[in-house]
């Protein structure tokens, strides 16, 4: 009897020879199912994907250019901005011209060229105790509410950087009150293309195909 054969055990039974039996291990089936199931899940996404990068590059871009360049061609819709009244003429702007700096002549001055580009010209002379000496940029100008729509837009064409300001006066005048910094009115060639944007029409909108 063999040192295999357990005790009581013989015949058929009985194991021989000087090895012992190797045993197989089960196979974890968990595990291959789960991982069949991995890769059909990734098989499924990587054809969902190529799905959309075909539509995307073929049936997609078309549909781009037929609505883009179909028979339904429309201009591109403009924002909703309330319209300003077209700015007055020079000569429907009367000016009264005040000098807050120490230096002299100059209301005169500007008041002389302002007349040559063809504003009308009202009072001249020193600005007010409010005002005198109390103007550290170029000129301010000031007026009426309505000023803003009207006289104002004008009158800045002439010189770039005035303060504008409103009193409660009712008249249709401003007044150009020149401060320290101020040495001149802008050249007329540069006023004459601001005034000239100010009568422009606004461009056409443009359309979308």
């Amino acid at each position: 009897m063999s040192m295999l054969t357990p005790p009581g055990m013989g015949g058929k039974y009985r194991i021989t020879g000087d090895k012992y039996p190797r045993m197989r291990r089960p196979r974890n089936r968990r595990r291959i199912v789960l991982a069949g199931l991995a890769a059909a899940v990734a098989l499924s996404l990587a054809g969902w994907g190529t799905l959309q990068l075909i539509d995307v590059f073929s049936g997609g871009a078309e549909n781009t250019t037929a609505s883009s360049h179909g028979p339904d061609c429309k201009p591109a819709p403009t924002p909703t901005v309330s319209a300003a009244p077209p700015p007055p003429k020079p000569g429907q702007v009367t000016v009264n011209v005040y000098n807050a700096t120490p230096r002299s002549g100059l209301a005169k001055a500007a008041a002389d060229e302002l007349k040559k580009r063809g504003f009308t010209i009202g009072k001249v002379g020193n600005a007010t105790p409010a005002y005198d000496k109390k103007v550290p940029g170029a000129a301010i100008l000031l007026g009426g509410p309505e000023a803003y729509q009207g006289a104002f837009r004008v009158l800045a064409t002439q010189l770039r950087g005035s303060e504008l300001k409103t009193d409660a006066r009712e008249t249709a005048d401003v007044d150009l009150i020149l401060g320290t910094a101020f040495r001149s009115l802008d050249a007329k060639k540069d006023a004459d293309v601001a005034l000239a944007a100010l009568t422009r029409p606004a461009p056409a909108p443009s359309k979308k195909c």
